[in-house]
């Protein structure tokens, strides 16, 4: 489901205020008005659809004499290349707006914030369904963790590109780096991107687009190739420089920003995808809490503090036992799967352990499932030792 610029009155006039003078690039920013319900810039063109329809009929190399109003989409992370990438192109005399996309496992809240910092205006995607069928199988592979990079850039390029014809955009930037990341950012992996999206003629990457060869926004003249940058290798230290340069001094760091490559989210994914189950209520579930698997097709996951016991009780399905310990501060577990009279056990014990109920004496723990009779059992906080063995993620 998309969603573009649907952001509180207040939250538009601080992303699109005006300024005054004029923009690096020439024009002057333009303070975001509504029509119909959508906030659309006052400068937006809108007489054409592409502006390579504009191009001498005869089909000339030459430029046109007259100056075609230009728009770009940036997909927009919110991390330090992609708002260098939008500032470059900006810079230019081009109008951008930014997209980003969201799933259970990385969120907008970081690109809102760019394109509040670079003025522009702003569409989110949502891409959880994609993400999560991609988990099953990816083509391109996982990275290091459960991240299938290749393969989602594919889907975020495709998802932006089909946004371009309703904003009037006529190409596509991004903030990658040629070999800034070994997988995802390889010369290869760039070009897969390009040729299984369908859209790579129209793909700019203004910070490393002197080391691939000229894009159709460059050979129609559209951008100044002699003003775009070559960038290559994981050192910051170019982009730190030209951060610099331009005023940018508020970035994210690198790090960060999606789950999928987070090592202990990316270890109780695996064991969830062995098990062939995968959807929103189980994904939203790794989040929260300490998890363990108690055999092969059941698992327990014990609330660390009272938000994530409150998580819990929402994510629970009418077949989840939900336990407590009873004449304790504890918390709450969701027991989740196959579960006989030895499994229960353990989950109390371990519900238990994780309590202010004494190390050395048998405590209660009661347990109910969803419109059944509440039950309890009389039972030992499991020893460390076992727990670690039984935990998915980490360590105890």
């Amino acid at each position: 489901m998309r969603k573009a610029t649907l952001l509180p009155e207040l939250r538009i006039y601080h992303l699109f205020r005006a300024k005054e003078g004029p923009s690096p690039g020439g024009g002057s920013y333009q303070v975001a008005r509504r029509e119909n319900g959508n906030s659309i810039p006052e400068s937006t063109n809108r007489n054409c659809d592409r502006p390579d329809q504009e191009w001498n009929k005869k089909g000339s190399n030459q430029r046109p004499t007259k100056q075609i109003e230009m728009k770009a989409l940036s997909l927009l992370s919110g991390g330090l290349d992609s708002i260098l990438a939008t500032k470059i192109i900006q810079n230019q005399g081009i109008e951008v707006e930014g997209v980003s996309f969201t799933s259970p496992f990385f969120t907008a809240d970081r690109a809102m914030e760019a394109a509040g910092s670079l003025g522009i205006l702003f569409h989110t995607e949502d891409i959880a369904n994609e993400i999560l069928s991609l988990l099953k199988s990816p083509p391109h592979g996982f990275g290091k963790g459960t991240n299938p990079c290749i393969d989602c850039h594919i889907v975020m390029v495709k998802r932006a590109a089909a946004l371009m014809p309703k904003i009037k955009a006529s190409f596509l930037i991004t903030g990658e780096v040629l070999g800034e990341r070994p997988k995802s950012q390889n010369r290869w992996a760039l070009g897969v991107v390009e040729e299984e999206s369908g859209w790579g003629n129209y793909l700019l990457r203004p910070l490393t687009a002197k080391n691939l060869a000229p894009t159709l926004p460059e050979t129609k003249g559209w951008v100044n190739r002699e003003k775009l940058l070559g960038i290559k290798g994981r050192s910051r230290r170019p982009q730190l420089k030209l951060a610099s340069e331009l005023g940018i001094k508020k970035f994210p760091t690198p790090a960060g920003g999606c789950l999928l490559t987070d090592p202990i989210f990316s270890q109780k994914l695996k064991d969830l995808l062995l098990r062939g189950k995968i959807n929103h209520n189980e994904i939203e579930l790794l989040r929260v809490g300490r998890h363990f698997r108690l055999g092969k097709n059941s698992r327990l996951i014990v609330g660390r503090n009272e938000k994530e016991n409150k998580s819990l009780l929402e994510l629970t399905t009418p077949d989840d036992f939900r336990l407590q310990v009873v004449s304790f501060q504890g918390p709450i577990s969701l027991l989740r799967g196959e579960i006989d009279d030895n499994t229960l056990l353990k989950a109390a014990s371990i519900t238990c352990r994780y309590s202010d109920a004494p190390r050395d004496g048998a405590t209660v723990v009661c347990y109910r499932v969803s419109g059944k009779e509440k039950k309890c059992l009389q039972v030992l906080p499991l020893e460390d030792e076992e727990l670690g063995l039984l935990r998915t993620g980490r360590n105890v």
